[in-house]
């Protein structure tokens, strides 16, 4: 009798363990060594900041892929140019993906998009040292549909401004 009540207080105690823990959180893939801190920004710089991020337009990418599109390469060299002309902005390349896949297979697929990114703006003559790059995978995606369109949106690299 006292060894069925120690495995029932066992198994009472495993079920409630399970019911109250969650799923782990997904994070984001970060691939450089400095983390970017959120910092108080003086109100003169946010309009500076504001017209930085309005300057730099994102780009997309096909189903399943990485590297630069053809109608993307006239967006990367205003990026490029703008950045170049404007030495104190210094960028985070976000990597994104539509919902299909895994999670941890659109966390590798938004990597490699923002890593061709920053290659492609390094070759244009854009400092690495600016650029850090991020991955969210399918977790933020910019359309919450799921149709084409939406994950046509939601396939893109964006270039968040740094405060």
């Amino acid at each position: 009798m006292k060894k069925k009540m120690t495995l029932m207080g066992i198994f009472v105690a495993v079920l409630g363990l399970m019911m109250f823990s969650g799923c782990a959180e997904k994070k984001a893939v970060v691939t450089d060594s400095t983390a970017q801190q959120p910092a108080a920004v003086e109100p003169a710089k946010t309009d500076a900041l504001t017209a930085a991020q309005a300057a730099l337009q994102d780009i997309n990418f096909d189903f399943d892929k990485s590297n630069i599109r053809e109608d993307a390469r006239q967006i990367m060299k205003a990026n490029a140019d703008f950045l170049i002309k404007n030495k104190d902005v210094n960028i985070i390349i976000e990597g994104h993906c539509d919902e299909r896949g895994t999670a941890e297979y659109n966390m590798a697929l938004g990597e490699r998009r923002a890593q061709e990114a920053k290659k492609y703006l390094i070759n244009l003559g854009v400092a690495s040292a600016r650029m850090k790059t991020v991955s969210y995978g399918e977790e933020r995606p910019l359309d919450p549909a799921s149709n084409e369109e939406a994950w046509a949106k939601n396939r893109r690299a964006h270039f968040a401004v740094v405060k």
